[in-house]
């Protein structure tokens, strides 16, 4: 079993910055590949980021790139979300996610359902 556990979620202002964590449970967590999604109020759930086991190849939704940063510290179990220049649009819930059967990730793991473990969720609040 595997526990995730996100934090950092808050209100901020146009144009600021947040940064979400995601804690595992787990001696494997080097082993997963990690994504994050977010789900607005009456929306479904979409995919924001996705990271390799070691960090070295990530994959972003179109929405988010070069605003939004997926890094990994692999020693502290965590993955964070950067998340800077955010716009009223970015205000959802925020859920990290684990692949604990692959490594190496890539596009396709913009499918939640390639993911077997999830988080409850930090909500993330931007006015305008």
């Amino acid at each position: 079993q595997v526990q995730l556990v996100e934090s950092g979620g808050g209100l901020v202002q146009a144009g600021g910055s947040l940064r979400l964590s995601c804690t595992a449970s787990g001696r494997t967590f080097s082993m997963y590949v990690m994504g994050w999604f977010r789900q607005a109020p009456g929306k479904e759930r979409e995919f924001v980021a996705t990271s390799n086991w070691d960090g070295s190849s990530t994959y972003y939704a179109d929405s988010v790139k070069g605003r939004f940063t997926i890094s990994r510290d692999n020693a502290k179990n965590t993955v964070y979300l950067q998340m800077n220049s955010l716009k009223s649009e970015d205000t959802a819930d925020y859920y990290c996610a684990a692949d604990s059967r692959s490594m190496f990730g890539g596009s396709r793991w913009s499918d939640a359902r390639k993911y077997d473990y999830w988080g409850q969720g930090t909500q993330v609040t931007v006015s305008s």
